[in-house]
């Protein structure tokens, strides 16, 4: 038997260190590491940012920009003529024309967070910044709102079964992705002051629901919680029918506000700290 292979000693992946072996960092025994890195990373970065707390803004990623409906219906009626007899078709048509009066919550998003952020991130504070979902539509209105005002704001993307690109919008540097959904979530509420709930779909409702079920049980503190276009949340929520019912206390319709405007909903948020002072010191 000839001399020991050195080269296959160190070919071997047995050899390579533990933190720069990707593999065995993706084996299912290495998950509660994982999810240590997804809450250690984006706390230290943000800590590293300055950033103490923020506000944070949920709603549809399918909503137009205003200057997008035109496209974006003329997409959807393209495809309705090219296949009259496809009933999906139709119904994304219905759908594309019905969520064109949503476009103005997008603007509405946009003005929220411009209006936030230039009146809390003075000089080198990072007060009230605003976070999102990183995605497109309301998300994407907000991190611009923002931007347009020349302030900071956080996208907490995630790994989908489809593609997800980060709005533009985002500042380079507190723009983060998330492989756990747990991860993400522990992160939007982690410095939360406020949290603003637009028209949206199945992600919007469990954020909201997941909210206010932490601060309906105690696990985190009442921070005001507004939902904006009562006319959208009236017709998908009856919450006086739970109460009704005996499922919910009466105590816990307060917990939320409906507001219509940006400045309305900027407007609950000061009244609820009072006094303009928005209790700006972090969470633990």
């Amino acid at each position: 038997m000839g001399p020991p292979d050195k080269t296959a000693q160190q070919l071997s992946t047995s050899f390579v260190l533990a933190e720069r072996d990707l593999a065995f960092l993706a084996r299912p025994e290495l998950r509660p590491i994982r999810l240590q890195l997804e809450l250690l990373k984006p706390e230290l970065v943000m800590r590293e940012h300055g950033v103490i707390s923020t506000v944070v803004v949920f709603g549809s990623a399918r909503v137009p920009a205003p200057e997008d409906v035109t496209t974006h219906v003329t997409k959807a009626e393209a495809a309705a003529v090219a296949q009259p007899d496809d009933p999906r078709r139709q119904r994304q048509l219905r759908a594309a024309r019905a969520l064109v009066k949503h476009a103005k919550w997008y603007g509405e998003a946009q003005k929220f967070a411009a209006l936030l952020s230039s009146a809390c991130q003075v000089g080198h504070e990072c007060n009230y910044v605003v976070i999102t979902g990183g995605g497109p539509g309301i998300m994407e209105a907000a991190n611009r709102g923002a931007h347009e005002v020349g302030a900071k704001s956080i996208g907490l993307n995630i790994v989908l079964p489809f593609e997800q690109r980060p709005n533009p919008y985002i500042h380079p540097g507190l723009c983060f992705n998330f492989h756990y959904f747990a991860m993400r979530k522990m992160h939007f509420l982690m410095r939360a002051k406020a949290l603003a709930f637009f028209p949206g779909g199945f992600g919007t409702l469990d954020e909201m629901f997941e909210a206010l079920t932490l601060i309906q049980t105690g696990k985190i503190p009442r921070v005001p919680c507004v939902l904006f276009c009562r006319e959208f949340w009236d017709k998908l929520l009856d919450l006086e029918f739970l109460a009704d019912e005996g499922l919910i206390s009466p105590e816990d319709l307060d917990l939320i506000e409906f507001v219509e405007t940006a400045e309305e909903g900027w407007a609950r948020i000061q009244a609820f700290y009072g006094n303009g002072k928005h209790g700006h010191e972090a969470k633990s």
